[in-house]
Formats: C-alpha cells, structure tokens, sequence
C-alpha cells in the first residue's frame, strides 16, 4: 500500500470541506426550505454558535408573527379529522379544557365545508325519518369552530366563564340516549346540565329549541329513536326557521328547503358563539355513498364501508342525489373569497372526496388561483379503505396511493386543487409509539417523496402530530395547535414568494357524471316504503322491526326484491325437513306457496338470524323458475362414480322470477350449469363421487348475501378470492375460473342490484 494515500485522502477530504459553503439553516433537519423553518417553530431551535442562534431567534419570531387574523380560510372536510383541526375533536371528553386551539385561534375568520354522507348513529335514524342532509358532522363541526373571543364579546365573559359555558355545551350536545325523556326538564336533568348557568339568550334559545323536539309535529317520530341531543337541537333549529312555511305542510314527511338548513345552521352557530356562517354544508340535497370495490362489488352506505371487511381495495366512490343537487351560493363565495383553502385529514373515501364530487365545487376551487391550497394528509392507514392499493394489493399504502385515489375520483383530477401537502414526520414520533400502534394493528401511511412529486404536489414534512398523545390517550392524531403553526408559517412563506410547488407530470383525473337515486327518493322515503312492503306480507308484528333494520343496512335491496315472497315463517327444529346435505343455511324459499322459512331456534336478533334471512330472500327472486329438479346416479362396471344434476326451467308464461329467461340462462351458465343443445330449456352439471355442490338456488342466496355484506358467506368469499389472485400462464383454468367468477359479481351488480 502507498504509504502517503491517507495523506492524500485526507488532503482531498480537507479541501472538500474547505470548499463547501455553511448555511445556519443547514443545522436544522430535512433538505426543503418549507421543512426546515417548519422545524425550526415546531421543535425549537438547533445547538449553534451565538450569532448564527441570535439570527435563528430572530427568524422563528418573525415567523411566528405572520399576520393571520385577516386571512380568509377555507377548510374543506367532515367529522373528527376537520373538527380537530379547526378547535380540537369537540366529542373528546378533554376537549372542554382546552377547547380554543387549532386553526380558528389564528385564522378567525375561518369557515368550513362539510361532507353531508354520513349514515351512522344518530345521523343514521335522523335519515330514517327526515328527508334531510346528514347533519351529525355538522353539528360536531360546529361545537368545535366555538370562538372565545366572540363568546367573551357577545356575552359579556371572563376566560373563566367561557371555559365553564364550553364545558356546558360540551355535555348537552354530545349526550346520547337510548330514548328521549318525557320532557325537556328531564333530558336536561339526564345530561347533567343547568341552563341557567349559561349565558341568558343562549339558555333562551336552548330551551326554546328543546321544547320544539316536543312539540314540532315533523320531528315527533324521532323521540323513539336512539340520537345525540346536539343533533335534534340542529334539526329543530333548522324546522323552526321561516322558510318552513313555504314548504306544503300537507305532504308529509316535510323536506326543509336550503334556505331552513342555511338559517338553521346560521342561528345555531352564531347563539353558541361561532361565526354565523362558520359551517356550510357541500350540499343541501341528500346523498348517499356508493363504494366500487375493486372486485366489481359495488354497495351504498358511508357506515357500511367502514364496517365492512371486504379484502379488497376500494376503487371509486360515487355521490347519488336524491335530486339535481343544490350548492348553496355561501359555499361558491366563500371558494372565491378564500386566501387559504385546507382539505382536513380524514377518511380518504368518505371525507373529502364525497364534497369534491359535489357538480361545481372542484372547478371553483381551481379558479381560486391566488389562495395558498394545502391538504392535509391522513396519519393512519384506514381499515376498508386505504389497507390496500388497486391494482397492488400485497403492498402496503403510501401517500402517492391516497393521492392516486382523490385523482381518481375527483372531477379533473387534482390538478390545480392542493399543490402543497403537510404530512406528518415520522421522524418526529418515537418509534416505540409507532411499534405500540403496529401492535394494535395501526399503520402509517409513509410518504413517498419522489413519486408524490412527480404527481405535481410538494410534500412538506412536519412535526404536527399530537404530543400529548404519546402518553395520554393514546389515540396519535394532528395536533390542532401545531397544524395552525405550521400553516401560519407556510401563509408567511407565501407572502413572502417561497413557496411554489412542483409540476404536475402524472396527474390526470377522470371526469364523473351526476348520478341520481333514479326514484328521486330520500333514505327515509324508502325507509316508509321497505315498512309498507313488509306490512303486506304474512308475518308476525314482531317480526316487522327485525326485519325493516336489516332491509335499512343493506340499501342496496330493491323494493322489488319482495315482490316474490309472501311472508315468513318459523319452523320449530323437530319439524325442520330441510336437507342439508351441501350446507348448513337454516332457511329456505318455497316456491310452492312463497314462504320464507326459517329454523325456529334462530335468534331472531342474531348475526346468524339476518345471514339466513337474506340468503332465503336472494333466492326467492329465482322464484318458481325451476320446473324440476333431478339427480341421476353416474355408475362404471356397476359402480357409482358420482350423479348428474339436471334442472328444466318453468316455461314463461308459468314462471313468476325477478329474472328474465335470459337472465337466468346467463346465471345457470355461471353457476357452473350446462345448457343442453337439443333441450335448451334443460342445464345440467356432472359431479364427480363426493365432490362438494352448491346447487344454484343456494348459491344464488349465498351470493346474495355475501355480496350485501361478505362476512355474511365466507364459502363465497373463499370462492371469489381467486378473482384478486395473480394469473399464471402455467394453469389456463385459472383464468377460466377467475372470468367466471367475476361473471357472476357482474350479474348480481347489473341485474340483481341494478337500480
């Protein structure tokens, strides 16, 4: 070895170092401007030298004095993740201590848009009564965007008194009950509140409002039902405004026209101490969801996808409008006045995207052209939604993925709507948190910078997830405080020509036509209309409620999937005659006499109970089409080798089915059946010894239920797993059965759930 190479290297590496140039901001984590005066505000100041810390203190004040209190904000989403970053989660039990935080302590004149597709909980039996947007973001939103100094202003209070009126409402409007008392004293002594500690316009107005759930003839069926008081104090604020007596008292139930939803939601706000129009909903026409799956299964209901365990990554979302929608002229305004529009964090399919569908709202944001336009992005990977990638799914998600997915499914794609996201730095969380979460099955969703840049948006990484949390509730989410630090800071670069984001490269977007419910129908319009049906048909009273809550979780059942059952019976277990050679279902369809039967020891408030119902109403849309029904042993040398099952269709004019003839040669073909040439009406299928056999009654009734909710038929669920597995060239029945079974999800989208 040459004894002066050290020497050399070192030379060379001193030389190296001699010739790099020092910048302070150099002494602070990550490589992006944005990121490291982010950094330094969030986390403090870096160990340096006495004049460069002097220049760095300098610099974080100034950056902590941006002027906010004039900016015009904008936040676009619904639930916890928007309500937490305007004034903290207003549903938490700590909220009450320090309910002032977040965005609105900076940004006063701040507003928010918020998603109206929520069908859960109380919100979920508001629908069923009410042709009414979905109001329970709305309220939580609202109890969140309370401001102190407007309460203090326009009540006359100290900081003292303010605390103790949030803690007041706080208690009155997340209280929740079974059933409401028999009287506003006592669902007042239920929550625990006295009014008269409160402010006395705003114990006035409560109590006025109260006493209109009472009395209002529109909102009585609701007092029978399970809510949240803060939502029936919306809903009555909003039956109460003036533009209710121009709504037809005759027709019942009464939709309140936008005018009584705005003025509703305008007084609310502003008694409780929040800017008059500081919650605006996307939307005042009802809608619900519509998930597409990337299977092809395609179902409604906000609450169901993040129930659901479906294996299968999402891949569109739809609105459906009960009617043409209508965007109240607030929401347009205040697109266009914004200096700052945020997208909140939040359920990726079922936040944000649901109000960027609504017609409109994308385009005006784009011609917003010089607000500074941030998304927020999601912390945890979401069960149902985002624990998969379309088209990859063994892979986990990053934030390219949730990115892909708004391009996806917003009209126009992304372009031009949030070209800065903040994500949260994982460097920032102790990994020991971060192993605790992976423990209880939580995942980040990790940012992937090169590829979330080639979409045209700037990451921005920054220590904006809750501290307190690591060891306090240990529910790890955006910290309200820190999130409007950090978008001070980003408004101040702004202001100051800094920021700029990169380029769209990728990014294309597709265009979404208006769907609309194509009975122009509310949920509670077809809520009275599956109770009519049901009253029809020979069952026992108590029965009805069972069955009119199954019918209301699965909206994706047709009214006119009863039209081929007359009732439903028990049958007690000594008399159950069923074969059950190939299952273990315990209900059945007769077509003889139309009968849903089911085994008496069901329970009939039982998972087990509500599987073997939908099964047995799956197949009753077959109705009387098979004529008959034959097995023909199969022998060789006299021994038997299995049987060939045969079934003839009912001729046309005898048969009685949801399905045209058609149709149900395209159903018997992917249930495996064999359409004979010489008796077209005949289908047969050979199986072979004890080989198993789903006849196509019961497999059609499985289908049926595993499509509505697939943890219903796990048998299915084996079956159409094969549909997500990777093809090998080496098996060509694979793709055999792989087509058919997508065949059949097909069928039972387009012809049985068709609307």
């Amino acid at each position: 070895m040459n004894e002066q190479s050290p020497q050399r290297a070192i030379e060379r590496q001193l030389a190296q170092l001699a010739a790099a140039s020092f910048h302070p901001l150099d002494l602070l984590p990550y490589q992006d401007r944005a990121e490291k005066l982010l950094a330094l505000v969030l986390n403090g100041q870096p160990s340096a030298p006495p004049e460069i810390a002097a220049a760095l203190a300098e610099l974080t004040e100034t950056l902590k004095r941006v002027p906010c209190a004039e900016a015009k904000v904008l936040v676009f989403g619904g639930g916890t993740g928007l309500s937490n970053i305007i004034g903290g989660d207003s549903r938490h039990p700590g909220w009450p201590a320090a309910p002032f935080a977040g965005v609105k302590q900076l940004f006063p004149r701040l507003r928010s848009v918020v998603c109206v597709t929520d069908d859960g909980g109380s919100t979920g039996e508001l629908l069923k009564d009410l042709p009414l947007i979905a109001v329970g973001d709305l309220r939580h939103v609202m109890l969140s965007s309370v401001s102190r100094e407007k309460l203090q202003k326009q009540y006359e209070l100290t900081e003292i008194e303010a605390l103790e009126v949030v803690a007041a409402l706080h208690q009155l409007f997340n209280h929740r009950f079974n059933r409401l008392p028999d009287n506003p004293e006592a669902v007042l002594a239920q929550c625990g509140v006295e009014l008269s500690t409160l402010p006395v316009f705003m114990e006035r107005s409560l109590y006025w409002l109260l006493v209109e759930i009472f009395n209002n003839e529109h909102l009585q069926p609701l007092r029978q039902r399970a809510h949240c008081l803060g939502n029936l104090l919306l809903v009555a604020a909003i039956y109460q405004q003036p533009a209710m007596a121009q709504v037809d008292d005759r027709r019942e139930p009464v939709s309140p026209p936008p005018a009584a939803i705005l003025g509703g939601l305008r007084f609310l706000a502003d008694m409780l101490g929040a800017l008059p129009e500081a919650v605006l909903p996307c939307t005042t026409t009802p809608a619900t969801l519509k998930i597409l799956y990337d299977n092809g299964v395609l179902v409604s209901g906000e609450s169901k996808s993040a129930q659901a365990g479906r294996r299968c990554p999402v891949d569109r979302v739809y609105v459906e409008f009960a009617s043409r929608p209508e965007v109240p002229p607030e929401v347009f305004d205040a697109i266009a006045e914004a200096d700052i529009i945020l997208f909140a964090p939040g359920s990726l399919f079922t936040s944000i995207i649901p109000v960027l569908q609504v017609p409109g709202l994308a385009a005006a944001i784009r011609q917003n052209r010089g607000a500074m336009k941030v998304l927020l992005a999601n912390l945890w990977v979401q069960a149902g939604e985002t624990d998969l990638v379309v088209g990859e799914g063994d892979r986990r998600y990053h934030v390219s993925d949730l990115l892909r997915a708004y391009d996806r499914n917003i009209p126009g794609g992304i372009n031009g709507l949030f070209p800065q996201m903040l994500v949260v730095g994982m460097r920032e969380i102790p990994g020991s948190i971060l192993q605790n979460y992976a423990l209880e099955g939580k995942v980040p969703i990790y940012l992937d910078r090169e590829r979330v840049c080639r979409l045209g948006v700037s990451p921005i990484e920054a220590a904006i997830a809750s501290q307190s949390d690591f060891d306090g509730s240990r529910v790890l989410q955006h910290d309200p405080a820190a999130v409007a630090t950090a978008i001070r800071v980003l408004w101040g670069l702004q202001g100051a020509g800094e920021q700029e984001g990169v380029a769209a490269k990728e990014a294309a977007g597709q265009e979404t036509s208006l769907l609309l419910n194509p009975r122009q129908q509310t949920p509670d319009g077809r809520w009275r209309q599956m109770r009519r049906r049901l009253a029809q048909l020979d069952l026992a009273p108590q029965w009805q409620p069972v069955l009119a809550e199954i019918l209301w979780r699965h909206q994706d059942i047709l009214p006119t999937h009863l039209d081929y059952a007359d009732g439903l019976q028990l049958v007690p277990v000594d008399q159950w005659r069923r074969c059950q050679e190939w299952d273990n279902v315990f209900s059945f369809y007769e077509p003889g006499d139309r009968m849903i039967r089911v085994r008496a020891d069901i329970n009939p408030g039982s998972r087990q109970f509500e599987i073997a119902f939908l099964v047995a109403l799956g197949q009753s849309l077959l109705g009387n089409y098979a004529a008959a029904k034959e097995k023909s042993p199969v022998t060789t040398a006299g021994r038997p080798v299995g049987y060939i099952f045969s079934l003839t269709l009912r001729p046309e004019d005898e048969r009685h089915s949801f399905f045209s003839t058609d149709e149900l040669v395209t159903y018997l073909e992917l249930a495996r059946m064999c359409r004979a040439s010489r008796e077209p009406v005949t289908f047969t299928r050979v199986v072979n010894g004890r080989e198993g056999f789903t006849p196509p009654g019961l497999l059609f009734g499985l289908t049926y239920a595993w499509y509505l909710d697939n943890r219903f038929a796990p048998h299915i669920e084996y079956k159409m797993s094969i549909t997500a597995a990777e093809t090998s060239d080496l098996v060509p029945e694979q793709f055999r059965i792989s087509a058919r079974r997508q065949g059949l999800i097909d069928f039972f989208r387009q012809r049985v759930f068709w609307q």
